[in-house]
């Protein structure tokens, strides 16, 4: 995996995000939240990303930015995972009325579209932080779901369970020992994979007005008021462009990580 150029760019660019994130303070040159009288100034010197409607420094909104959307797209992975990876476990192992009931549910989120259904849920408690992070919880752990039930059922008859059984380990047990470390690994690639979209949906919740609320300088907000005039380019570039390098450098990387804990994948590599 590391002697291929492109993932080892992708794992720099999100090691550089963690890093502007954690140190938000020390980078940016400006309060995020700060007006001034240079209003719709295009970059220059002083201001690298320039500044928008209401004076504040684009590059130190974008910085600060990561600070918000980062943390809130892992809280949102980390949700998703908890109650996906419960209910797909319990679905593939225990089977029977469990699994349809869970299997049902999971078809019904993903019968809508899940933009729209963030949307919907976002809107029904209004906008927030919280809300919308518990919207894309609501919308993302059926994927979770999906996924590690489908592994479960593909070891669940394996020998070692079987001789687990007759040596009295109970059910709990198996879980925790076997089942739950063998269905570690999807679960890994999936949630590298969905840290990107959740970067993607938050985003796009706050340009609908949907996310966290002003003056919080959260990358999708920011693009909506450079919409206003797009002769202001700069206002709208530079947080879509952080949305893009997240995004990218997490879709990599997930498929990275896939190739490298499926053998199937590199054999005859």
């Amino acid at each position: 995996m590391w002697r291929q150029p492109v993932v080892v760019a992708a794992f720099a660019v999100a090691a550089a995000w963690v890093v502007v994130a954690a140190a938000a303070p020390l980078i940016a040159p400006y309060d995020p939240l700060a007006q001034s009288a240079e209003l719709l100034s295009p970059p220059s010197a002083a201001h690298p990303f320039g500044t928008d409607e209401l004076g504040r420094d684009v590059f130190s909104r974008v910085v600060h930015g990561a600070r918000l959307s980062i943390p809130l797209a892992l809280a949102i992975v980390a949700c998703a995972l908890a109650l996906g990876g419960v209910l797909g476990l319990l679905a593939g192992y225990v089977g029977g009325f469990a699994d349809a009931a869970i299997m049902r549910i999971t078809d019904l989120v993903f019968a809508f579209p899940q933009i729209i259904l963030a949307m919907a849920v976002a809107a029904a408690f209004g906008p927030s932080t919280l809300n919308a992070v518990l919207a894309l919880v609501v919308v993302s752990w059926p994927v979770y779901a999906r996924v590690i039930r489908g592994s479960v059922l593909s070891i669940r008859g394996e020998d070692y369970l079987n001789v687990a059984r007759m040596l009295g380990v109970g059910p709990f047990a198996a879980l925790r020992r076997d089942v739950v470390p063998n269905s570690f690994g999807p679960a890994v690639v999936l949630a590298t994979l969905e840290f990107g979209n959740a970067i993607l949906l938050l985003a796009a919740l706050s340009f609908l007005g949907l996310g966290p609320r002003p003056p919080a300088p959260e990358w999708g907000a920011m693009i909506a008021s450079g919409t206003n005039d797009i002769t202001c380019w700069w206002i709208s570039l530079f947080p879509g462009l952080a949305i893009l390098t997240a995004v990218l450098a997490c879709n990599v990387i997930g498929d990275a990580l896939r190739d490298h804990l499926d053998p199937h994948s590199t054999t005859g590599r």
